[in-house]
């Protein structure tokens, strides 16, 4: 007989037939009523065993947490709560779950914070919040696939080994093959990397754009989808070492084209996820609200969740200057009043994430796309203003989480990139392949980065990015 998910089986009306489900046991109560899941959906079937006639040492491993193969009649149910149930006929445990270790973790009735949770990440998807999140997270990543394939973008599988640092960060993890108790050194006692596997010095990616833009200038317009890392010891709740980013390159495309394309996309894949995942997006739009309760007035959210998705979809992203930018900052109350923790005095100045909210959800009360922003707080690949001193560079900014996107029109011109890599000290040997793509047939492209955590942090409403991936990478912590 063919197993059935229990998302399908809540939606059938075929009642009064023999079906099969599997999954595990999430509640069980009067030694009657079984409440199964098996990760397809955010709701439970109920399941009513005939206990009087079910043997008692099976009856005794129906526990939280247990899993168990049930056969039955599916009926229309007459209790409130669900339409449909199962009349079980028959039950196989296929694994105990002692109630004395359940009551020592998050699969335990009661309720846990997210930090607990966390502690306990192999178990986290098999609790409400961390099943929605991750099955939200998986109908994104499709959303990102389906929004390229069917735009013509060709998916581009980038090096995680590299020798280049594209962003010219330096927080790089190293890659080695040598023993460091006694790696080779030159005679100054510096490391010979001469000697390592690569016979150079290695990182794992912090970006796969530079290696993305050469494959754009051949087949028009690519994407990266992949992991990154980044060895900045930062614990917050906004920064992860270990993440995935989307990086679109479209050849023959100025910032303009590039804004356009991020907006769309964005909306794309908000709306998909509003389409296919109601059920889970409502569990996670009470859980906030529950949460919210406990909460000052001030720090209340104005939007229920699908309300600030939908906000997104229907409002087109304001497109504001970073000289306009700082001119609002400059003259805000919190910066008048030395509320920021960073205060805003002259132009120039590296917006940090209390300015970016400020904008989008004091200001604007939208998103906002800032471009044209100064050279010098910028990365060397992105296209000079004519002004001499703004690069064609864009932020989108997003409530709630500040900059979800950073991208800019590349710098086309060779002059102009080898003037900018001798600026910043970038030697030329490193970079000779980049360099090479300016010398045969140059032209005008673009694209962007987007932290893929941060995109569902957005779309689940989680406050944490640890919290929307399913083995965080954090400072101290590789557990799991």
């Amino acid at each position: 007989m063919k197993t059935l998910k229990v998302a399908d089986v809540l939606k059938s009306e075929q009642y009064h037939q023999e079906i099969a489900v599997n999954g595990w046991v999430k509640a069980f109560r009067s030694n009657r009523f079984l409440a199964l899941n098996d990760g397809s959906t955010i709701n439970n079937l109920q399941c009513v065993i005939d206990f009087e006639n079910l043997p008692e040492d099976i009856l005794k491993e129906i526990n939280i947490g247990a899993a168990v193969r049930i056969k039955g009649i599916l009926e229309e149910s007459e209790g409130a709560g669900q339409r449909v149930e199962i009349q079980v006929k028959d039950i196989k445990i296929e694994g105990v779950a002692n109630p004395e270790d359940v009551k020592l973790t998050i699969l335990s009735p009661k309720r846990h914070s997210l930090e607990k949770l966390r502690e306990q990440a192999h178990l986290r998807v098999r609790t409400n919040t961390g099943a929605a999140v991750m099955r939200l997270r998986s109908k994104l990543s499709f959303a990102v696939h389906k929004y390229f394939q069917d735009n013509g973008f060709y998916y581009v599988n980038t090096p995680i080994i590299t020798g280049s640092d594209a962003e010219g960060a330096g927080e790089m993890f190293k890659v080695t093959a040598m023993d460091l108790k006694n790696p080779a050194k030159n005679e100054d006692g510096s490391i010979n990397y001469k000697e390592d596997f690569f016979g150079k010095e290695t990182n794992l990616t912090v970006s796969g754009q530079l290696e993305a833009e050469t494959f754009a200038l051949g087949l028009g317009q690519v994407y990266t989808f992949g992991p990154t890392f980044r060895a900045e010891n930062s614990n917050t709740s906004r920064h992860l070492a270990e993440f995935w980013m989307i990086e679109p390159e479209v050849a023959f495309c100025d910032l303009a084209g590039n804004m356009d394309l991020a907006e769309d996309f964005i909306k794309y894949v908000i709306g998909y996820v509003l389409e296919n995942c109601d059920e889970d997006l409502e569990f996670l739009e009470n859980r906030l609200v529950q949460e919210d309760k406990s909460k000052p007035q001030a720090e209340r959210s104005d939007m229920l969740l699908r309300d600030k998705l939908k906000f997104v979809l229907e409002n087109n992203f304001k497109r504001v200057s970073y000289t306009e930018a700082i001119d609002i900052l400059k003259s805000s109350k919190p910066n008048k009043k030395k509320k920021f923790k960073y205060i805003i005095e002259e132009w120039g100045a590296d917006l940090q994430s209390e300015h970016e909210r400020y904008l989008v959800e004091k200001h604007f009360k939208c998103p906002v796309i800032l471009f044209d922003y100064p050279a010098n707080i910028k990365a060397f690949y992105m296209r000079l203003n004519e002004d001499g001193k703004t690069v064609r560079a864009m932020d989108i900014l997003f409530p709630g989480i500040g900059e979800i996107v950073g991208g800019s029109q590349r710098e086309e011109r060779l002059d102009v990139l080898k003037e900018k890599m001798t600026a910043l000290d970038i030697p030329e040997e490193e970079l000779w392949w980049y360099l090479d793509t300016r010398k045969f047939g140059t032209c005008v492209h673009s694209g962007f980065g987007l932290g893929f955590e941060r995109l569902v942090q957005f779309a689940t409403g989680m406050g944490n990015i640890r919290d929307v991936i399913p083995f965080p990478r954090t400072p101290l912590n590789a557990e799991f």
